[in-house]
């Protein structure tokens, strides 16, 4: 069940990045759920092999280049899938960011919170600062 849910949400994402960008576009509704599958799995297998492979780049530019390798996978799904389109580079770095930051946004609002962030804050009681 939360498999679907986080599809859902990268499928609003991207449905909602293709309204606010113009170079993103989806010829029909299944093309917009296979791209959402597809940046997922995308994200989840080949995005860690490649910030692997490209460490060095990224600690030069301070993490910047993980907004590139973003936008790449964008690219990348969208060479794959038939029926969506990304206009170019500039346009995948941005909608990649929004996406990003809406898929944020949305899950922490649907999912519980240990899902979203790594570590749990330890509350101490009684102590007044």
């Amino acid at each position: 069940m939360e498999f679907l849910m986080h599809w859902g949400v990268t499928a609003l994402s991207l449905w909602l990045a293709g309204f606010i960008f113009h170079g993103v576009s989806f010829a029909n509704k299944k093309s917009l759920f296979i791209s959402a599958l597809l940046l997922g799995f995308a994200n989840a297998v080949i995005r860690p092999i490649v910030i692997i492979l490209t460490i060095p780049l990224t600690l030069i530019t301070f993490g910047f280049f993980l907004l590139v390798i973003n936008a790449l996978m964008m690219l990348l799904v969208s060479a794959i899938v038939p029926g969506f389109k990304v206009s170019g580079f500039w346009t995948a770095f941005f909608a990649s960011i929004f996406v990003t930051i809406l898929s944020l946004v949305v899950g922490i609002f649907i999912f519980e919170p240990s899902d979203n962030f790594p570590m749990e804050i330890p509350v101490q009681e009684g102590v007044l600062v």
